[in-house]
């Protein structure tokens, strides 16, 4: 944890003193003071979070959880699986039972693995679980209906789980990662020992990107690379809905690179 918040800070520093280079240098004016501004307020109040008894994450849970304080009826269980907002399961007497469709059987796989972890601590329930990339429940969804997603944002109703990138499934990267990454207590050690490598004053000191073109958005940054090399080293990587260069902004796929090679620069 020492560790992490001190990466943390260090980025913050770095990000901070060269928006107020560019502030002090006239470069940017009014639009560099805000954003130097928000980034001294955040630090100011920044507080590391304690992960015991998972008490990190306690708030996002007690304020997903408060709407359904008076209770979850069976009516809305079957609004959701009507519905096809997620992976429909029933626990009884700690056995799990999931309907046969699964959007992605990997991400299936993996929430399954923690759930037979504490199956002997929990009572008979079902249970609606998303494992798509994004949220179901839209806070103008009426009513509210109850299911578990591991992204949301303030605008859903979903109620935050841990990813299941944590054990097995995840976008596969071929041909590094071609079930995707697979067990995170074994790729923490990696990343963890190849961070030890490459201290932070031996870091390369720009940005770096690898990965598909999933959305439009990225290609800004792709961009950037292209004019200034010497800021940014992005590039597109294949994925499965490749088909030809227009996919990777109009040239070649770039090569894949391990997660642990990313510990190289700042």
């Amino acid at each position: 944890m020492e560790r992490e918040a001190l990466a943390l800070w260090a980025l913050v520093a770095v990000a901070l003193w060269r928006l107020e280079l560019a502030v002090a240098s006239g470069s940017g004016g009014a639009k560099w003071k805000t954003i130097t501004e928000q980034i001294k307020k955040a630090v100011e109040v920044y507080k590391p979070c304690v992960k015991e008894n998972c008490s990190c994450h306690q708030s996002v849970w007690k304020q997903d959880l408060d709407p359904f304080r008076a209770g979850i009826s069976k009516e809305i269980i079957s609004e959701a699986v009507s519905q096809k907002l997620g992976t429909h399961y029933q626990i009884v007497k700690n056995k799990l039972y999931r309907e046969q469709d699964c959007f992605f059987p990997a991400r299936c796989s993996g929430v399954e693995h923690f759930l037979l972890g504490i199956i002997n601590h929990l009572p008979d329930m079902e249970m609606v679980i998303n494992v798509r990339d994004y949220p179901q429940v839209p806070k103008w969804t009426k009513p509210i209906i109850p299911v578990f997603s591991f992204s949301k944002t303030s605008e859903y109703y979903d109620i935050m789980y841990p990813a299941w990138t944590f054990w097995e499934g995840g976008p596969a990267v071929w041909p590094i990662y071609p079930t995707g990454l697979g067990r995170w207590d074994l790729m923490r050690e990696d990343l963890r020992r190849s961070a030890e490598k490459w201290p932070w004053r031996k870091k390369i000191s720009k940005g770096y990107f690898r990965g598909s073109r999933t959305s439009p958005e990225r290609d800004p940054l792709i961009l950037l690379s292209r004019e200034n090399p010497e800021l940014v080293d992005a590039e597109y990587t294949k994925n499965q809905a490749w088909k030809s260069e227009k996919d990777t902004l109009g040239k070649p796929p770039a090569k894949e690179i391990p997660l642990v090679d990313h510990c190289k620069y700042k």
